[in-house]
């Protein structure tokens, strides 16, 4: 399979969010992906390590993983033990629209920040994260009056709780996280300086690392080549800034792509669809 695909876009979101309650003994082992959304993984029962953006997670039962949009992350599945999860799939915009105001959102920019997307309820958070999970998968299957109305208001109680959990959690220790300092220090230094000219040379010298030796650290972090990986935060920041009204033309400078053409064929080709189109899409 080529690059292009293992780190490719999975999944699409036409609703304001989308509940999964899964379990199987098989289990989907994916390359390395991102969404155009947000995602909020639970696990109930099973083995599974997930790597995001480098860093890699041992989860465990009840675990908490808080995935942005466009982060790019990968489920490495252990089959041979039924595996239980809770996905739900998030548009921010809705979040912020149900509740404006609120912060609801505040836990996601938090995991982005720190670059640590795990949370780990104790006994009494749980409980009133699990009472939430409950109501929320109950009005799932309500086609009733305020349908709608209730959904929100379950999946607002979710959220105030998942950021009373990232506000308990902000001391939490990365024992349970695997990743590489120095890849770890490039990978922040690449999304605080994404629109600037960055090379491969200039990266390893920052690790302090050949450069032979950084591309394949780099790669087994991230499951990508430097050039892949830039490009696509350069694309991901480009599509964000169309959606905000900025236009393509613009959006694609300043985003680091001296050559239009290439901007407009890399992004079709990531995304679907023209970068004309995407923010009617």
């Amino acid at each position: 399979m080529s690059e292009r695909f293992q780190y490719s876009r999975e999944g699409y979101l036409n609703e304001n969010f989308h509940y999964f309650h899964l379990k199987d003994t098989a289990g989907q082992e994916l390359d390395f992906h991102f969404h155009d959304f947000d995602k909020i993984v639970i696990l109930l029962s099973g083995s599974v390590d997930y790597t995001v953006e480098g860093t890699s997670y041992k989860l465990k039962p009840r675990d908490v993983l808080l995935v942005r949009n466009h982060m790019i992350h990968k489920a490495v599945i252990d089959v041979s033990v039924p595996y239980e999860r809770i996905i739900i799939y998030l548009n921010s915009a809705y979040v912020d629209r149900f509740a404006p105001d609120s912060g609801l959102m505040e836990c996601f920019a938090q995991a982005e920040k720190r670059r640590f997307c795990l949370m780990r309820p104790d006994e009494a958070e749980w409980e009133n994260v699990s009472s939430c999970l409950e109501n929320l998968e109950r009005c799932a299957e309500d086609n009733g009056y305020g349908a709608d109305l209730m959904r929100g208001t379950s999946l607002t109680q979710l959220m105030i709780q998942l950021n009373r959990i990232m506000q308990s959690n902000a001391d939490m220790e990365r024992e349970s996280a695997e990743y590489n300092e120095k890849i770890a220090a490039v990978l922040s230094y690449i999304n605080e300086h994404i629109s600037e000219e960055l090379t491969v040379d200039e990266l390893a010298a920052r690790s302090y690392l050949s450069r032979y030796h950084f591309m394949r650290l780099f790669k087994a972090q991230t499951g990508c080549t430097v050039h892949n990986y830039i490009r696509q935060k350069r694309l991901n920041l480009a599509a964000r800034l169309i959606r905000e009204g900025v236009p393509a033309g613009r959006a694609s400078s300043e985003c680091g792509f001296s050559d239009y053409s290439a901007f407009h064929r890399a992004f079709s080709q990531t995304f679907g669809v023209s970068p004309g189109k995407i923010k009617k899409q």
